[in-house]
């Protein structure tokens, strides 16, 4: 019998698509909150630092996708971190079931330790309860991440759409691309004030959606508003609700034809559903 063994990658990625390595050993942190910046009225970001700064964290270039878990803290303030079991995830006995979500990771400060998480602070929600609140000195379980994606950096244009959930990767995608290459990044909020820079780079435009003038559909019209490239040196990247995600999957790869490879398109929140679990959505698949 042969064991499978764990896809791992390293290096740039000049394949045309993206790569995956897998970490085998998840990490279980408990952090602090050093400080928080507010970004727009609805988009706090916060800087994570714990006593494990040493060790590092796995944070790879063009991997802006990566999440973590973040675990929040009880009624009593103690944040609950379970334990890794042949049976799976296992909390303390006598503790109550951890309250977690998946966040995105913005970014990895090595010379102060701190990661970089940033909140959609939307009135509802744990995880938006407690960043509306957070401040120095506050605790977060953080578990993770389990891979790095690496995407691909041998394209001269790079297209990303989404919502405000999508903000941290496209965010930090557009600051990792290639000197070489260029993008235009579309992104839906909730009005003007929700604006924020994403980068410096100025061969990154954005064009912003505002959802009180643009209405339901506003995504998708702006993408289709967007000139592609003549050629096949390209690629897409668009994450956020997955119901305006599946017209966009299609206008790119059935309209416009752009092989599997080089569109990623990613559900990271489902309306009417809590917690959702992004992985058990394929909006990618043929």
């Amino acid at each position: 019998m042969t064991t499978r063994q764990p896809r791992t990658w390293s290096g740039s990625n000049r394949t045309g698509q993206t790569q995956v390595n897998f970490i085998e050993n998840v990490g279980r942190r408990v952090v602090r909150v050093s400080r928080v910046e507010q970004i727009t009225p609805r988009y706090r970001r916060v800087f994570l630092a714990g006593p494990d700064r040493d060790a590092g964290f796995p944070y790879v270039r063009l991997a802006p996708t990566d999440h973590v878990k973040v675990l929040f803290p009880q009624p009593s303030g103690e944040v609950v971190m379970p334990r890794r079991t042949k049976e799976g995830w296992v909390s303390p006995e006598g503790a109550a079931e951890p309250v977690f979500r998946d966040y995105t990771v913005r970014g990895w400060l090595p010379e102060t330790g701190e990661l970089v998480i940033d909140f959609v602070v939307h009135g509802h929600g744990v995880g938006s309860a407690w960043a509306a609140a957070a401040k120095p000195g506050d605790q977060l379980g953080v578990m993770g991440p389990r891979g790095n994606i690496v995407f691909p950096e041998n394209y001269s244009f790079y297209l990303m759409a989404g919502d405000e959930s999508a903000l941290p990767a496209m965010g930090r995608f557009a600051e990792e691309l290639p000197e070489t290459a260029s993008a235009r990044v579309v992104v839906e909020v909730a009005d003007a004030a929700e604006r924020q820079k994403l980068t410096d780079r100025p061969d990154v435009e954005v064009t912003w959606v505002l959802r009180d003038h643009a209405g339901a559909g506003g995504l998708e019209r702006a993408v289709r508003q967007v000139l592609p490239p003549d050629g096949d040196d390209w690629f897409v990247f668009a994450a956020g609700e997955a119901g305006a995600l599946r017209p966009i999957r299609d206008y790119f790869r059935r309209e416009l034809g752009l092989p599997k490879e080089r569109v990623v398109v990613d559900g990271y929140w489902k309306r009417g559903i809590a917690n959702l679990d992004h992985h058990a959505i394929d909006l990618d698949a043929d």
